[in-house]
């Protein structure tokens, strides 16, 4: 394959992407019914790590003895990334709808922002500021529904604190991973995180299972675990890592401000669920935020 088709499939990825990660929310919303969140976490992260393991499998033996050294990183991140933000995400989509688990999660890049000026002493100017403001006052519309003026009238769901809850581990996974360097690649490190996610889950799939969802098999819920894995399980990350190669991690975030447009679409086709009036407002404050948020300061780009 030449480098131009290289980039050539690099820019297709940059819409199809999206869709990839969408399918985990149409997931969360789907399974209510047929799998418990953690036992969904659990088969959509060990068939995802088996799919990139089958990728990465020499440098991971190539380079076996490091394992050792960043083993408690690994595990680290698999709690964030795969436990919290993988089961935390199932739990919330019982109760709030996929295009508010998208748009409360697409702040993430933001909280990132944030906390890297508070605690890593990054630079942040006013423009970054005020993206910060606007993308926090989108969530709170979606939250709020809209409804500023009568907020004791508002039905809150559980579900939307499970979503936070989710997107700020992915805040903390995303700057642990920048801030511990690693002897493995970028596919390879995440074929270990994964992994190392697996034992994690497996005590809170137990508990859940003995004593709050028990999950009858089923081939409808095996199909659920198995469309997590293949797409925003492997598929997603595996084009995320093609495209940051190729295109560099500039061009590939605007990945981030598809993923609500997509969902919210995806959502009303597939599930019928309705896009209200406070998403298109949410989204209007969320997404030019998030560009401003995440925009390199004039000095930083020159």
């Amino acid at each position: 394959m030449t480098p131009a088709h290289r980039k050539q499939i690099a820019y297709g990825l940059i819409f199809a992407a999206p869709a990839l990660w969408a399918v985990n929310y149409l997931v969360a919303r789907s399974a209510i019914d047929v799998v418990a969140p953690h036992l969904l976490a659990l088969g959509r992260w060990a068939m995802a790590g088996a799919l990139l393991l089958a990728f990465t499998w020499r440098e991971v033996y190539a380079k076996r003895a490091l394992i050792r050294a960043e083993w408690l990183h690994f595990v680290t991140l698999g709690a964030l990334g795969m436990w919290i933000c993988g089961a935390f995400v199932y739990i919330g989509g019982r109760t709030t709808p996929a295009t508010n688990i998208s748009l409360i999660y697409s702040v993430s890049p933001v909280l990132i922002a944030v906390v890297s000026t508070l605690f890593l002493k990054e630079r942040m100017g006013w423009v970054q500021g005020a993206g910060v403001a606007l993308s926090f006052a989108g969530v709170l519309h979606v939250i709020f529904k809209g409804q500023w003026g009568g907020m004791s009238a508002v039905q809150f769901t559980i579900g939307d604190a499970w979503i936070i809850a989710a997107g700020t581990s992915w805040t903390s996974y995303s700057l642990l991973l920048k801030a511990w360097p690693s002897g493995f690649g970028a596919m390879a490190r995440l074929t270990l995180i994964v992994l190392a996610s697996v034992p994690v889950l497996i005590p809170f799939t137990v508990i859940e299972a003995v004593w709050f969802t028990p999950t009858v098999p089923s081939w409808e819920g095996f199909g659920y675990m198995l469309a997590a894995a293949v797409f925003p399980g492997f598929g997603a990350y595996f084009a995320f890592s093609f495209m940051q190669r190729e295109l560099g991690a500039a061009r590939v975030g605007v990945v981030m401000y598809l993923g609500p447009l997509y969902t919210a679409l995806m959502s009303y086709w597939v599930l019928g669920e309705p896009i209200r009036a406070f998403h298109w407002a949410g989204a209007a404050l969320i997404l030019p935020g998030i560009y401003l948020a995440t925009r390199p300061m004039r000095k930083d780009r020159a």
